[in-house]
């Protein structure tokens, strides 16, 4: 049976789960293929609960963790409301192919308008050919302003090494 719930970071088995997940999904080739740090995995829950704007997602498949995302609320300057990005949001590789994602991308777009949110954003690798299809199936679309300008681009700057 699946269940998706609003995880409790102050629940150690939730806590757990959202590690455990994480790490699987850094292990991913999808998630860069390495575990995530000592570090994180000893600090990560903690730092989560410093920062207010977090929501995190679990889906369980008869109690057993098959599914995670953590969301951060952000604001859209241009509609002056808040927005929801999804940061991380992964199906465990055992629970794909069931659904599981779908209905976590339904549940967070929930958790989005109770929030009075005007959009959901994320990212997504442009290999990553299946997440890519659920996220189109179900109303994402590349981000642009004006089409002769082209779409936006993800990138990064890194200020600090990792962790290990």
């Amino acid at each position: 049976m699946l269940t998706i719930i609003d995880a409790d970071l102050n629940n150690p088995q939730h806590a757990a789960a959202l590690v455990q997940l994480l790490n699987d999904y850094a292990c991913d080739p999808m998630g860069g293929a390495e575990p995530i740090s000592d570090f994180c995995k000893t600090n990560l829950i903690a730092e989560l609960k410093k920062r207010p704007g977090i929501c995190a997602v679990l889906a369980l498949v008869d109690g057993k963790p098959a599914g995670f995302s953590i969301c951060m609320e952000g604001f859209s300057t241009f509609a002056c409301q808040p927005l929801l990005n999804i940061h991380d949001f992964a199906v465990a590789s055992a629970f794909r192919g069931l659904g599981i994602g779908r209905k976590m991308l339904a549940h967070i777009q929930q958790l989005a308008r109770q929030r009075g949110c005007c959009k959901i954003t994320l990212e997504v690798l442009q290999g990553n050919t299946p997440a890519r299809a659920l996220y189109t199936d179900v109303g994402f679309a590349g981000y642009e302003l004006d089409p002769a300008m082209g779409g936006a681009l993800m990138m990064q700057k890194k200020l600090l090494p990792s962790i290990k």
